[in-house]
């Protein structure tokens, strides 16, 4: 039994949350009921804003009313309201008085990107969410609590509105705001997340991390993040080495000279430290995580969609440790809240936001049969349909997620893809989901190991899929490659396999790029809002024009 004072206070705290768990999981059995009355209360709180009487929110009564008032609508719709919000009228959505703590950026569907307004009410939703999940993870491993988490985050205050509201990821506020007996489990100070240069953020976690001997829990959003960090580990480990041995921080890093000075009484000399990793290079040649951190216990990453390439990977990086999802989170909400390792399968998060569902049949309908979350048919998909306290109502957020079955009236769910990593340039219907599928079992059958790649469109006198893969990757196996991948797709496609039989699609070619291209991406889809942890590589793309424009991609450092 631990004595010091403070496992003892967070041996209390997880006996009262585990407690709060239980009665979340057994009010599961309400959920119509709770989600009816949120909505409804929801509803009547926000009638004097612009959007509610815009929409007649005084005149609902039920749900019913609810959908005869409200469309169904994307982001687009919204933006007028939340402009105004971002000018400092907040009764655009709002009532008088409301808290805007910031906005959360996420990329849209045009040039400009979305402002998610992150109210009071929606936060204490998000923390609770992410409460529930960190209680069900220390309720099963509570020896996590005598240990260090390392947790890879972005800074939640890149800009600022004209009214002054900061501008940036909702999970680094999160992380800057944790109570005081959680956030000393985490290795990392919070002044980490405003280093804006991802691979300087990262050599600073793994400086700060790897000088400490026991970090049993990593949490990031994206699996290729943690590959992404294992092998920038092993190529640095000479001066990751000499500086932990120093007390020093490489002084080539682009780190604000403001952030160096509050990391500075971190940064004592530790030769004993330096000496162990030096042994484990010796005998392995590598610094990699699971050497460096034999207590290893969790990995806490996305596990659906198409995330599972690089989780083949974490293994040789990580060694034989459990992985659990966190969650189907955005921006725009978090939504489902996972319990157990393995799987992508979480609990809809049904006492936060408000949540119909489309069947996937039914996507293109103009008239779909649209759900409530007790409704759904274990075994089918679905698109999920959000009203939140951020002023969203009726969002199409673009998530096909799965029902794998119940929690009283509450639904299990795994996130299967966006909607808009879905390509029918003839019928096909390819998901993301389906090309992951493919690509895996390509890979098994040939015996080749994980790597990176994107199935992209051309449109010439036929369609045709281009496996993109960069120099680096799996050279010489092109034509085989190709040839298994067009026979594997078009066995979990039948529309694909007789588009390409009828002769209107032509055959998957292998279409190399430069090494290094997919970082290229990746800074470029990322450096204006710094998500770089939340980088989901596009395994699927619709856009015909995605190899030009990857072709054209600036180099690293010029913008």
């Amino acid at each position: 039994m631990p004595s010091d004072p403070m496992t003892l206070m967070r041996l209390s705290m997880l006996r009262y949350k585990t407690g709060r768990l239980e009665r979340y999981l057994a009010t599961a059995d309400r959920a119509r009921e709770i989600q009816r009355e949120n909505l409804l209360r929801r509803i009547r709180q926000n009638a004097n804003t612009a959007f509610g009487r815009d929409h007649g929110f005084s005149e609902i009564r039920t749900l019913e009313d609810y959908r005869k008032r409200v469309p169904i609508a994307g982001y687009e719709a919204a933006r007028p309201y939340v402009d105004r919000v971002i000018q400092g009228e907040t009764t655009a959505l709002f009532p008088e008085n409301t808290k805007v703590v910031m906005f959360a950026t996420t990329s849209g569907t045009t040039d400009h990107p979305k402002m998610i307004p992150v109210t009071e009410e929606f936060y204490r939703h998000y923390k609770a969410g992410w409460q529930y999940w960190g209680t069900g993870v220390y309720r099963d491993y509570p020896h996590l609590l005598q240990m260090k988490s390392l947790q890879f985050s972005s800074h939640w205050n890149v800009t600022q509105t004209p009214s002054g509201a900061p501008c940036g990821n909702i999970s680094g506020l999160a992380a800057e705001t944790r109570p005081f007996y959680i956030g000393s489990l985490f290795v990392l100070p919070s002044c980490v997340i405003q280093i804006t240069e991802h691979l300087a953020k990262h050599y600073t976690a793994l400086r700060l991390s790897l000088a400490c001997e026991r970090v049993g829990k990593i949490v990031t959003a994206n699996p290729s993040t943690l590959v992404e960090v294992a092998k920038f580990a092993d190529s640095m480990k000479d001066t990751l080495i000499r500086d932990i041995h120093d007390g020093t921080l490489t002084g080539d890093q682009p780190i604000p000279d403001t952030i160096r000075k509050r990391l500075r009484s971190r940064l004592r000399p530790n030769p004993r430290r330096a000496r162990q990793l030096q042994q484990i290079v010796d005998r392995t040649g590598h610094l990699y995580p699971k050497d460096a951190w034999p207590d290893l216990t969790l990995l806490a990453v996305w596990t659906g969609g198409s995330v599972g390439i690089y989780l083949n990977q974490l293994p040789e990086f990580y060694g034989d440790v459990a992985v659990r999802d966190h969650g189907l989170s955005a921006s725009e909400g978090r939504m489902t809240v996972p319990l157990q390792n393995g799987s992508p399968s979480g609990m809809l998060d049904y006492s936060s936001h408000h949540f119909e569902f489309i069947p996937e049949s039914e996507r293109d309908s103009s008239q779909p049969n649209v759900l409530e979350a007790s409704d759904l048919t274990v075994g089918e998909n679905y698109f999920i349909v959000l009203t939140t306290a951020s002023g969203l109502y009726r969002y199409d957020i673009h998530d096909l997620v799965r029902c794998d079955g119940y929690c009283g009236q509450t639904p299990m769910l795994s996130f299967l893809n966006k909607g808009k990593n879905f390509c029918s340039f003839t019928g096909e219907k390819l998901s993301e989901h389906q090309v992951m599928q493919a690509m895996q079992q390509t890979l098994q059958t040939l015996n080749l190991p994980s790597c990176t790649f994107t199935l992209a469109p051309t449109l010439g006198e036929r369609p045709r899929y281009h496996l993109v893969l960069d120099d680096a990757s799996l050279p010489r196996r092109c034509k085989q490659i190709g040839e298994e991948l067009q026979r594997q797709l078009s066995s979990v496609n039948c529309e694909y396999a007789d588009k390409c039989a009828s002769g209107r699609i032509d055959p998957i070619q292998v279409t190399r790029v430069p090494a290094g291209t997919w970082e290229k991406l990746r800074l470029n889809k990322t450096s204006k809002r710094g998500n770089f942890e939340e980088y989901k590589h596009p395994c699927l793309t619709n856009d015909p024009e995605f190899l030009p424009k990857l072709r054209q991609l600036p180099p690293i450092g010029v913008t």
